[in-house]
């Protein structure tokens, strides 16, 4: 690059390393170390728990048959915990809902994005073997044409952990202008879709367990638990016998063994 007159020309300077030693030690002693721990204090325990897959104290994390001991003890306490606050008056009031929704000509439809698609396939699959006809409803779909399958006095068994999810709450906000009557379950209380239910079912889990504490597991199990309880609740109300389980079942093992053959 070319000097203008005015310019001074470049001056080189040396600087030994010892002197580049000196400075770094000047810079780092700004922040005393006492400082630097105190700002990597992680006070919120989902952090600590996803941090946690790096080893339970912070050293080597967990063998795989140590990471499914922990599950295995993690699960039995986040359900325990569960059944301890469980609200039997919930599940009640739920069946009560369905079974007056029921008395007037109305079905149940079950309903969740994600993994909780899947909880709602299986469990509209058991309330209609256990005396509950019960329809999956596709909650992306349901704004597309799928809600022409709800009519009136229906019920709506909506799942979502977070209660946030934003195709869910479209489709029960459609579904509540038809009139229908909503029961969700979540694990979050102060939610949307809890705030809109007509019934809340808590399945809230502290940790999902895992290494990261983020993949669905122990909130999935909750979530059956609870709604496994209220199909529980409904086949009490119906009297379902083993003669009426036998013909909805006329093939295969649970068939045979309720028609004691």
């Amino acid at each position: 690059m070319a000097i203008s007159p005015d310019q001074k020309p470049f001056k080189v300077v040396v600087v030994e390393a010892a002197r580049l030693d000196d400075l770094a030690d000047s810079v780092m002693s700004i922040a005393p170390q006492t400082a630097l721990g105190d700002a990597s204090v992680i006070t919120d325990e989902n952090q600590r728990g996803n941090l946690a897959g790096n080893g339970a104290n912070g050293g080597e994390p967990e063998s795989p048959a140590g990471a499914v001991e922990t599950f295995f003890d993690l699960v039995i306490d986040e359900l325990s915990s569960l059944r301890t606050r469980s609200e039997i008056d919930a599940i009640e009031r739920a069946a009560d809902l369905i079974l007056d929704c029921e008395s007037r000509g109305g079905r149940v439809h079950v309903t969740g994005i994600g993994k909780s698609e899947h909880i709602a396939r299986y469990v509209a699959s058991l309330l209609s073997s256990t005396g509950t006809p019960a329809y999956f409803l596709h909650a992306t779909e349901c704004i597309h044409g799928s809600a022409g399958q709800v009519c009136p006095n229906d019920v709506a068994i909506a799942i979502s952990n977070s209660g946030t999810t934003p195709e869910l709450l479209s489709a029960i906000e459609t579904l509540r202008e038809f009139g229908t009557k909503i029961v969700a379950v979540s694990g979050n209380r102060d939610s949307e879709l809890a705030r809109i239910a007509d019934v809340l079912l808590d399945a809230g889990v502290d940790n999902e367990g895992g290494e990261l504490n983020l993949v669905p597991r122990a909130s999935i199990l909750a979530k059956i638990y609870v709604l496994c309880s209220l199909s529980v609740a409904l086949e009490a109300h119906k009297g379902l016998t083993r003669e009426q389980y036998a013909r909805w079942h006329p093939g295969g093992a649970l068939g045979r063994l309720a028609r004691g053959e």
